[in-house]
């Protein structure tokens, strides 16, 4: 039975035909991704709250015309 002996090259990391890219690039470019993430996440649940905060501020009813109904007994007096 022939023994199989890997070659193991200098430069490890992802070896494709045409292009090395070594494991410190990978690992640095998928911490960097994570940390943008959580970041942005952070950054879109804060600006949700405020949104939500706007919009109960606007139907709130602060800003609206007052109505001036005829008091009930006036309704009554005409029936």
């Amino acid at each position: 039975m022939p023994l199989v002996i890997q070659n193991s090259s200098s430069n490890p990391g992802l070896n494709l035909t045409l292009l090395s890219i070594p494991h410190s690039l990978l690992l640095q470019i998928g911490t960097v991704s994570i940390l943008l993430l959580l970041t942005v996440e952070k950054a879109t649940g804060k600006t949700l709250v405020a949104l939500g905060e706007k919009s109960e501020e606007l139907f709130r009813g602060d800003r609206l015309p007052i109505l001036n109904f005829p008091p009930d007994d006036h309704k009554l007096n005409q029936s």
